[in-house]
Order: structure tokens, then sequence, then C-alpha cells
């Protein structure tokens, strides 16, 4: 019985302090791996990167971000690319579960530059008040060549909510 009540307190404060974390006003900063190889498109097939992310809480529960990322790939035919970029993440209330929207600006150094809108789901599990590591899943449209640079892959992060 008393591991059920600690259990049952631990995982409401738990809820409590990743919900306080999502409230207007609240600073987010972060960072992630993009890819780990285990991003694909046409054209790479798999490549590495390293995004840097900035946020503020306009509302609750909502988060406008900038955001600028360098990805490497191994492939010699293709340019490996900068990207900055914008955009927003809902978090659902007290579970730390959010849906994200961005459109990023990509300059490749063989003169390619895209503009890519894109999503991502994802979640910020809380290590302690708080800083989260972050898995999601995120999708790139390209508008120039879908086949070959539409990105779909998982990153890894981790976060810090102030």
């Amino acid at each position: 019985m008393k591991k059920t009540l600690l259990i049952i307190a631990l995982v409401m404060g738990i809820g409590m302090s990743a919900h306080a974390q999502f409230e207007k006003g609240k600073w987010y900063a972060g960072a992630s791996l993009t890819g780990l190889n285990l991003s694909y498109n046409g054209l790479e097939k798999l490549r590495l990167g390293v995004q840097a992310q900035g946020g503020y809480f306009i509302q609750d529960q909502i988060m406008l971000l900038g955001q600028a990322s360098v990805e490497l790939s191994d492939n010699d035919a293709v340019a490996n690319h900068f990207a900055v970029g914008g955009g927003g993440r809902y978090y659902f209330q007290n579970n730390g579960v959010f849906l994200g929207a961005n459109v990023q600006f990509l300059h490749a150094n063989h003169n390619h530059n895209d503009v890519m809108p894109g999503f991502e789901v994802g979640y910020a599990f809380f290590i302690n008040g708080l800083v989260t590591i972050e898995p999601a899943i995120y999708y790139q449209q390209s508008f120039q060549s879908h086949s070959d640079y539409s990105t779909v892959g998982l990153r890894i992060g981790f976060g810090l909510y102030k």
C-alpha cells in the first residue's frame, strides 16, 4: 500500500512539475542531434546533424521557437548544409507530448537554396524540474525537389525550461 501511494505521489509530482514549465513567460533552450543516421531522403540516404533552438512561451502551452542547424552527409555528391528558421510548439496539458510546426531556409554549399516547411511530434521527458530529454519524429518538405530533399527522421534532443 505504501509503495502504491508513493508511486501515485511521484507521478502526480512529475505531471505537476512538467505543467509548470509550459506556462506563459517561461524560456526554453535546446540542442539536438538530428538524423543520427536515422533520417532518410531520396538523394542522401543517411545524414547526421546538430540543431540549436531557443524559445519563449507566449501563452500557456504555446511556444515560439527560433532554430539553426548544420547537417553533414556521407555522400560527396550531396552538399552539406546550414539552415535557419522559426516555428512553434503546442504542448498537451500535463503530459509533455508536443506538436510542432516550422519553416526553415536551407543553404547548401552546391548553391542549393530552399524554403522548407515541416512538422514534428515529440515528447518532453523531464529528468528533473528543468532538464528534458526530447525524442521527436520530424518531416521537412522541400519545394525545390520533393523526392530528393524532403526528409523524415528522428531527433533526440535535450532541453532546458526556465
